[in-house]
């Protein structure tokens, strides 16, 4: 288990205060979970509280006493209520914020309110689009965590090859891979920012099961165990000649890596296999383009071009109806980070320190869905591949 050193902390938040600076802020305040142990290194229950200069204070209802355990900052202390803010603050000489910024995207309307009638004189403000692009830039210290998820979700890779057999469901196959998951150390929780992103460890799914669309936003979504959880793996037996999906999420301590790959009992229709080859060759066009500075949707566009002009307008990223309007997106400590390759985001552009996954799938209404998916890392040294497992189809015997 690791802490988040203190140094990181205290980085990240100098980084956060640089931007409020632009945006003339007074103050940012932070609830989410994900986004308190970006900056706190822990999860515990309260408020982050970080003023335009100085110290960032975390007040903490639940449990004060192990959020000192956890957080590297210099205050952390006890808090009851919201209505305690202005006090505690004034202790540590902060005057009170005309302008606030804090988590519109996520923050429940009710506790809003109760912040607004805190400070009924603030002008308050969204500080996503701040947090995030703090967020999306990866220190070295995050990269090797997310280097040791990926060695993870190889170990799963590798045990799929071991497990996966004839009539077996494919919801037991994922609960052995998810099994092996936990032994080697995930957290058993993958956060997703999106409202309703609810989200299994990873999806596992066979033959016209994993061609199935669902509610979620991604290209594959599987019918699922019942109606109440409409995504991931179901009860159907895995068959011979169709493909087996393990699209699966690591996760060491906070940060994520993605990676899909695909295997087959005996073999797979030519139209599968030929898919998954041309899904290489988009994977391929991303990395010769993927450089600082190439706008988020300019590498969508040139992808999504490559992938009709061989063939698949109505069965790239989802089939006709149901597609999707991204190839890649963030991954850190929320699996829908920035950036997005994605279509709308020609005025945002690639830089060092950013990883993301790229997932290039084409499905295929009742026989399946074949694709593939990588973790990449751009450095100084150009894009690099977090995930490692062989992307060979992995063809089993009968």
């Amino acid at each position: 288990m690791r802490l988040t050193p203190a140094t990181e902390l205290e980085y990240r938040c100098k980084k956060l205060q640089e931007r409020m600076a632009a945006d003339n802020l007074d103050a940012v305040i932070i609830v989410q979970n994900a986004d308190l142990f970006y900056f706190t290194g822990s999860v515990q229950s309260g408020t982050l509280y970080v003023p335009a200069h100085g110290q960032p204070i975390y007040m903490v209802r639940k449990d004060a006493g192990r959020a000192r355990m956890e957080s590297g900052l210099k205050e952390v202390i006890p808090f009851g209520t919201m209505e305690d803010m202005p006090a505690i603050l004034a202790i540590h000489g902060y005057p009170e914020p005309r302008r606030i910024g804090m988590e519109l995207d996520v923050l429940p309307v009710n506790f809003f309110e109760r912040y607004r009638g805190v400070y009924p004189f603030a002008d308050f403000c969204d500080a996503t689009p701040l947090i995030r692009r703090v967020r999306m830039i990866k220190s070295h210290y995050e990269i090797h965590i997310m280097q040791d998820a990926a060695d993870q979700v190889d170990r799963v890779y590798r045990r799929a090859k071991e497990v996966i057999r004839e009539g077996m469901t494919d919801i037991e196959l994922a609960a052995e891979l998810e099994c092996t998951a936990r032994k080697v150390g995930h957290l058993g929780l993958i956060r997703m920012r999106v409202f309703n992103g609810e989200m299994f460890i990873g999806h596992t799914f066979s033959g016209s099961d994993s061609a199935v669309p669902t509610y979620m936003d991604t290209p594959l979504g599987g019918m699922g165990p019942s109606p109440a959880f409409g995504q991931g793996a179901s009860f159907k037996p895995i068959a011979p000649n169709e493909p087996i999906i393990v699209d699966f999420a690591g996760s060491v301590d906070g940060y994520i890596v993605d990676q899909t790959r695909i295997f087959a009992i005996g073999g797979l229709p030519d139209i599968l296999r030929r898919a998954y080859d041309d899904m290489l060759r988009v994977q391929e066009r991303m990395k010769e383009l993927a450089a600082p500075g190439i706008p988020w949707g300019r590498l969508y566009d040139e992808c999504l071009a490559l992938a009709v002009e061989l063939g698949y307008g109505d069965s790239f990223m989802g089939a006709r109806g149901s597609q999707v309007s991204f190839i890649g997106h963030g991954v850190g400590v929320e699996v829908d980070e920035y950036p997005f390759i994605a279509r709308g985001f020609g005025d945002m552009g690639l830089e060092m320190g950013m990883a993301f996954a790229f997932e290039p799938k084409a499905v295929f209404p009742g026989l399946g869905a074949i694709g593939i998916e990588n973790t990449f890392y751009l450095s100084n040294e150009g894009l690099k591949q977090l995930t490692h497992s062989s992307e060979e189809l992995v063809i089993l015997p009968r």
